[in-house]
């Protein structure tokens, strides 16, 4: 049987789509909790656990953000879009 490690998996699941991976992280934090749980008998590691898959969850949310926000500002630089400009304040009514 295979080993897999906790780093692979999450490698892994970096490269899924974003509602995926954030499936795959609370899933693996509550997984973890639960063996914890069952090799402890410490019954509030399966709601730690959880809590940890939801904070790795959230996590992947904000790295997908500031990768979304870093490519668009190499976008930005870019001489084809240099003539564009913001549109936000447009009074054409």
């Amino acid at each position: 049987m295979a080993k897999f490690k906790i780093k692979d998996i999450v490698a892994g699941a970096e490269q899924l789509s974003l509602g995926i991976s954030m499936v795959v992280a609370v899933v693996i934090g509550t997984g973890l909790g639960y063996l914890v749980k069952k090799a402890t008998n410490f019954t509030p590691a399966l709601w730690i656990g959880l809590a940890f898959g939801i904070a790795a969850a959230i996590l992947n949310v904000y790295k997908a953000y500031k990768a979304q926000v870093k490519s668009l500002d190499e976008l930005k630089d870019e001489a084809r879009y240099k003539g564009y400009k913001k549109d936000d304040d447009d009074e054409d009514n």
